[in-house]
């Protein structure tokens, strides 16, 4: 049984940094995507940041390039997420996901048919 588990989220002025972590338990394949999402009151969930396993290709975006950092420790099976320079519209929950295989380019860019997320952290940005 897969099982993510992300922390690290908080209260933060804007122009603050915060670091997400996301602990993966009962993952044993070699290739797959991982990634954080986003989701904000009233609006859908989006993609911030995915990055692959095998040669670590990364996507961010648009809204978050140059400011987060996506990462992962292959030996302590986490993924990160360093966030600088933090704004207001940063604020949501923010979810970890993985998938088998390379990311997809596209929506929803992890694999629907082997996905498994965790359960969330919740980042607030004050202005």
């Amino acid at each position: 049984q897969v099982q993510l588990v992300e922390s690290g989220g908080g209260s933060v002025q804007a122009g603050g940094s915060l670091r997400l972590s996301c602990a993966a338990y009962g993952y044993t394949y070699s290739s797959y995507c991982m990634g954080w999402f986003r989701q904000a009151p009233g609006k859908e969930r989006e993609a911030v940041a995915t990055i692959y396993s095998i040669d670590g290709r990364t996507y961010y975006a648009d809204s978050v390039k140059g400011r987060f950092t996506i990462s992962q420790d292959n030996r302590k099976n986490t993924l990160y997420l360093q966030m600088n320079s933090l704004k207001p519209e940063d604020t949501a929950m923010y979810y970890c996901a993985t998938s088998r295989g390379y990311c997809l380019s596209f929506p929803p860019f992890v694999r629907p048919e082997s996905s498994y997320w965790g359960q969330g952290t919740q980042v607030t940005v004050s202005s």
